[in-house]
């Protein structure tokens, strides 16, 4: 098939751009793919809000700007910084004429929330399910729009580009085009070529690299992994969140349930074993120091008493407060037995956010012809070196806005009607000499391997030998993968090791780079920030 305008993910970014093209070309074809069911995104996992000056009494721009790039520690881009807070603001009166509904005070002012980095009260939320909140009010204005086709369960495989066409494409290629993807729909069993005018990747993060994240099962890092086989540029991708605050649940694995930040902002204390609220020998800023340096605490506290996990202390707050703002976690606690008005609850980090990804410009644009990226598989500038809470989804609508804007003078000045290239030209995915899987465990196991090692060795703290160690052994499981891929029928849960293995070695590569300690990496053989800040692109 072939579209005008093809979306790759259907979280807060993809469902923005694609709406906002859509309304501006009714005559034009939008599609957007993801890979399991359309709400099944990291966007509905965000539970804490969305950052926007919309007291401008005791807030200011200014002030969300220079929070923004203290927790960046150096690398933010001052001039997306102040794109994104300035724009912010119409991206999320738009999102609310859109149907997003945000909690409001008796007097109908929003309620606003503080949360660790932020110096002013200024979150945006609906309960603690905001990002779930966002995602169904956009996927209800989507359904409404009769251009756009959204179609599920279709895994995308690899991005279109002149290496298909019989042309040899390195880093050094100048004008990569994207002509669109080859997607292995997952009803039809069938490998499908899908070409389009302007592609846009928002497929999320890659948190499953870990052992244990924040993430949903889809956050495996494809966009970023497709991208680095096109050969397009990937920046920055040391730069790892954990979220300080995941449910320690015993035995569990994979996708922990989020404590959101907003609980401290409403007065929650971390202590330890014996009780104490440690914070405070870590960050004046106490439980509201950024991200990075209370992921730290936790992991020091944790290494220290030689515990699996620490605990925030909520037995202060009423049953009613609670429930009233968090009743989401309240419901998750207590079906695990915990009172939060008589028991604290456990928590360690988990992956939670990669702040680094796709490199693109201020237009959303990447370094591939007629493709662009938002949402957290792009690197835009804005976060730097570590994300201040509750700004991704403002990122996400302010970048998917840019890349509309640009998008649609592009196809407006293109007549590809009259083009020179042909369409057809393109080839069908070629499968010749493959097998079905003999045996699944060669995926599961490398697997098992790949986040074991991501976790143990390149988790909140690193060094040299242990960085070293992971990146010999992501040499292993990528050559034993790729012979697998090479003679294997493709799958998704291959795709995905392959993706996630190209993603690790990414991670481990920049950080290996990386001769200091700057916000989320944090290197023990290199305490020191170099005095010139500097981002690494591969």
């Amino acid at each position: 098939m072939d579209t005008d305008f093809l979306v790759i993910g259907s979280g807060i970014a993809g469902l923005t751009y694609a709406l906002k093209v859509a309304q501006n070309f009714p005559e034009k074809s939008i599609t957007i793919l993801t890979k399991a069911q359309s709400d099944e995104t990291n966007t509905k996992y965000a539970q804490g809000g969305i950052a926007g000056v919309m007291d401008f009494d005791k807030d200011s721009f200014d002030k969300h700007i220079e929070d923004t790039l203290i927790a960046g520690d150096g690398l933010c881009n001052k001039e997306v910084v102040e794109i994104v807070v300035k724009e912010g603001v119409e991206r999320i009166k738009e999102i609310i004429n859109w149907g997003a509904k945000f909690d409001k005070e008796p007097d109908g002012d929003f309620k606003l929330g503080k949360e660790g980095g932020h110096s002013e009260f200024r979150i945006l939320h609906h309960k603690d399910v905001t990002g779930k909140e966002m995602e169904r009010a956009l996927l209800d204005a989507i359904k409404k729009t009769p251009n756009i086709h959204l179609i599920n369960h279709c895994y995308v495989l690899d991005l279109i580009t002149q290496h298909h066409l019989g042309y040899l494409v390195t880093k050094s290629t100048p004008d990569i085009e994207c002509f669109g993807v080859y997607v292995l729909n997952l009803n039809s069993k069938k490998i499908e070529k899908i070409v389009a005018k302007i592609t846009l990747l928002a497929t999320g993060g890659n948190g499953q690299v870990y052992r244990t994240t924040t993430n949903p099962a889809i956050a495996t890092g494809d966009g970023v992994a497709m991208v680095y086989r096109a050969k397009g540029r990937i920046e920055n991708m040391e730069f790892i969140q954990f979220h300080p605050t995941a449910l320690y649940e015993p035995g569990v694995r994979g996708q922990s349930f989020l404590i959101t930040e907003a609980v401290r902002g409403d007065g929650g204390v971390l202590r330890n074993h014996t009780g104490e609220a440690f914070m405070e020998k870590y960050d004046p800023r106490k439980d509201l120091a950024p991200r990075d340096i209370v992921a730290r605490a936790i992991d020091n506290e944790m290494k220290i008493s030689g515990t699996e996990f620490m605990y925030l202390d909520c037995t202060h707050f009423t049953k009613e407060k609670f429930t009233e703002h968090f009743p989401n976690i309240y419901e998750k606690c207590l079906s695990l037995g915990i009172d939060i008005t008589k028991d604290m609850i456990p928590i360690a980090p988990a992956a939670h956010y990669s702040c680094g990804g796709i490199k693109t410009d201020e237009w959303a644009r990447t370094s591939i012809n007629n493709l662009y990226a938002a949402g957290e598989c792009a690197c835009t500038g804005l976060h730097g070196a570590n994300r201040l809470a509750s700004n991704s989804l403002l990122e996400a609508m302010v970048f998917a806005h840019r890349a509309y804007t640009d998008a649609s003078k592009k196809i407006t000045i293109t007549d590809y009607s009259n083009a020179t290239f042909d369409w057809s030209s393109i080839p069908d995915w070629n499968a010749a000499g493959t097998n079905a899987p003999k045996e699944m465990i060669l995926i599961t196991q490398s697997l098992k391997e790949m986040k074991l090692l991501m976790s143990d060795y390149v988790g909140i703290v690193r060094n040299n030998e242990r960085l070293h160690r992971a990146h010999k052994r992501l040499d292993l499981l990528h050559e034993e993968t790729e012979a697998l891929y090479e003679k294997t029928e493709v799958s998704p849960q291959l795709c995905e090791l392959r993706n996630m293995i190209t993603v690790a070695y990414l991670i481990v590569k920049c950080a290996e780079f990386r001769h200091e300690s700057r916000g989320l990496h944090y290197n023990t053989d290199f305490l020191n920030k170099n005095s010139k800040p500097h981002n690494i692109v591969l």
